[in-house]
């Protein structure tokens, strides 16, 4: 099984006040193709942290990630967007639609700033995956919460990437919703043969992926899929 993620040491920390809190403690870890992995931790722990280090948003005081053999802190900020627009799919608790497209037109986004010669046939099929077909033409504020969570998916997921970071997805959903959105991402992750690393308070879900990582205390620990659901 190829490696997808490796991270090596990697530290980080941010300025408070005049001194500096430490976030990541020297984390190392692999992540295999394929595999679901969860994070979970209480917040503030770091768990955003470390999805935006993996996206190569941000940067860390020291370490490694690499990304399917590529070393993150050996790119350009083109060649990070690069990184993040033909290998990763992206989905943030917030949405993060833009208000003046409409579904298709969000959806097709990540295809068209591609070159893709299919765009609209393929956010088509995605919509019509995610069970919005009949929403193509109407616009965020048209859309409810649990819509919106689902184009932002299908824009996330449109280009089939290799690797799926999803931060706290159900998070702004009520119960019934959320369960449908989690249905969902599992199911395009199962179907595409995708890595997903997915950051959670919802240990029900975390207990759902291959792995559950436990950040606290700038420290990751790996903790056996029982405990999460004894």
């Amino acid at each position: 099984m190829s490696l997808m993620i490796g991270l090596k040491d990697v530290a980080m920390s941010y300025p408070v006040d005049q001194s500096r809190v430490a976030v990541l403690n020297g984390v190392s870890l692999d992540i295999h193709a394929g595999e679901s992995v969860a994070v979970i931790g209480p917040s503030g722990s770091g768990k955003t942290t470390l999805l935006l280090l993996l996206a190569g948003l941000d940067h860390p005081d020291t370490g490694i990630i690499e990304i399917q053999g590529t070393r993150l802190v050996d790119l350009s900020a083109d060649e990070l967007a690069d990184l993040r627009r033909d290998r990763m799919g992206i989905v943030f608790q917030s949405f993060h639609l833009i208000p003046s497209l409409t579904a298709l037109g969000n959806v097709s986004l990540p295809l068209e700033i591609a070159g893709d010669p299919d765009t609209e046939s393929k956010a088509k099929d995605m919509l019509r995956r995610v069970g919005l077909e009949h929403r193509v033409s109407h616009y965020p504020r048209q859309l409810s919460g649990g819509e919106q969570q689902r184009v932002a998916i299908a824009r996330a997921l449109v280009h089939a990437p290799p690797l799926i970071l999803a931060d706290e997805p159900t998070g702004n959903l009520d119960k019934s919703t959320g369960s449908a959105i989690s249905e969902l991402l599992f199911d395009l992750h199962s179907n595409l043969g995708s890595t997903l690393v997915l950051v959670t308070h919802d240990e029900a879900l975390a207990a759902r992926c291959d792995r559950q990582l436990r950040l606290d205390g700038g420290n990751l620990l790996e903790r056996p899929s029982h405990a999460l659901s004894a």
